[in-house]
């Protein structure tokens, strides 16, 4: 069967079964950075954005979204343009492994759409269900917290990248290496 998708912007056909799992036909469509680390939907290393809702790929069936838009980590930036929010988890040393992290980087935005100046209880709500065993959740959460400062309300990013007083603040210097004062 065809499904209609807008993945990262570009409108696409895939052919699956409608009960087939998003995460599966993603990777099948090259999209890698969307983890299967369950296939049970419970981890949090399959969260896509879909219609702008951070939600775990794996457990969605892709009959269940057919016509929406989807949005994954591919989407957000590249290795030479990284995204003001995946900026801030390489800065805050907030991946090891990196098979979590695209998951909470994904949640990290939608959190951001919805939450332009998360508290830190809020930050740590918002990855409850992302699932990680080498970083922890300490340094998610202060990328979390500094991406906030990186990304204005409206999702544009900070015009100065991410350097203004606030980020250097938080351990950063002005060419984005953390701070050792």
């Amino acid at each position: 069967m065809q499904f209609s998708l807008t993945v990262n912007g570009d409108p696409t056909s895939i052919d699956a079964a409608p009960e087939e799992d998003l995460a599966t036909v993603l990777r099948r469509e090259g999209y890698t950075g969307v983890k299967c680390g369950c296939d049970g939907g419970v981890c949090g290393a399959s969260k896509v954005l879909i219609d702008g809702e951070a939600r775990m790929a794996c457990g969605t069936t892709v009959g269940d979204v057919d016509g929406a838009t989807i949005v994954t980590i591919e989407g957000l930036g590249t290795q030479d343009d990284l995204h003001p929010i995946q900026q801030a988890f390489v800065d805050h040393f907030a991946v090891q492994c990196g098979f979590c992290i695209p998951g909470m980087i994904v949640q990290t935005k939608a959190l951001l759409e919805e939450t332009p100046d998360p508290s830190e209880a809020e930050a740590r709500a918002a990855i409850d269900d992302n699932l990680c065993r080498c970083t922890g959740y300490q340094k998610p959460v202060e990328a979390i917290l500094d991406a906030a400062e990186r990304v204005n309300g409206d999702g544009a990013v900070a015009t100065d990248g991410g350097t203004s007083p606030a980020s250097t603040a938080r351990g950063t210097t002005e060419d984005g290496g953390e701070s050792h004062e």
